[in-house]
């Protein structure tokens, strides 16, 4: 399903950042684990004493708290359906400005649900951080920057590589259906980032051209998702050594 055209965009300048990276690299799928570790209990009970226990911001919070506890069990796949399709229900979008009243801002996934509202790359980061609490391994997904090409604007989603030489599956703001990336005429995709590296999409494939200490957005953001409750540190470590 397409979402209208108001709706769909508001990546950040932070990528223009990325544009500078591209040098030779090796080619790289990501050889290091970076399992999510935190319980959402101690995450939700910090947020309910900035938000209150009860309104639409408290709504939403318990909301992730069931889907995290109801999708476990699930297969990964319909895992992906799950997180892809309730972020996209339960979030409008919102550009930074609008929102935060700053040009960028990364949020945390507490933050976009609290607000409801959030920019692409705010849906890309819930539905990431999202998916490795479920227990989805770290080396299949990665943060990804697009170029929607038929308005020539900047995008993010997130990709899901089954395999690492695998078609990456899109999950994404503006289709709620989860495609493979070639079914994805609209978009070109272009970099991405995850715990271990930058990246440039080269004929499919991933060409490291960075590391994500780099990209100064992405630190403060895991940063501030410490201070929430998330316990993060394999993360930070993997971010930080590669």
């Amino acid at each position: 399903m397409q979402k209208p055209a108001s709706r769909r965009f508001g990546v950040s300048l932070s990528w223009h950042f990325l544009a500078l990276l591209l040098f030779a690299g090796s080619l790289l799928f990501g050889s290091g684990s970076a399992k999510a570790s935190w319980s959402v209990d101690p995450v939700l009970r910090k947020a309910e004493k900035r938000y209150g226990r009860s309104g639409p911001a408290n709504d939403r919070l318990q909301a992730w708290h069931d889907l995290l506890e109801g999708s476990r069990r699930k297969s990964e796949q319909e895992q992906l359906q799950a997180v892809n399709q309730q972020i996209n229900r339960q979030v409008r979008f919102s550009d930074d400005s609008e929102l935060w009243q700053r040009r960028d801002y990364w949020a945390t996934p507490v933050e976009t649900l609290a607000r409801g509202a959030g920019d692409c790359e705010d849906f890309a980061l819930a539905k990431y951080f999202t998916l490795l609490q479920l227990g989805v391994d770290p080396q299949k997904l990665r943060i990804t920057y697009a170029r929607a090409l038929k308005l020539n604007q900047a995008h993010m989603v997130v990709t899901y590589y089954e395999t690492p030489d695998a078609e990456p599956l899109v999950l994404d703001n503006l289709v709620d259906d989860i495609l493979p990336a070639s079914q994805r005429k609209d978009l070109a995709l272009r970099y991405a980032f995850d715990a271990q590296g930058l990246y440039a999409m080269d004929h499919g494939a991933l060409k490291r051209i960075g590391e994500p200490t780099e990209l100064r957005p992405w630190q403060v953001v895991l940063t501030r998702m410490e201070r929430q409750g998330f316990h993060l540190a394999s993360v930070q470590s993997q971010s930080a050594g590669g």
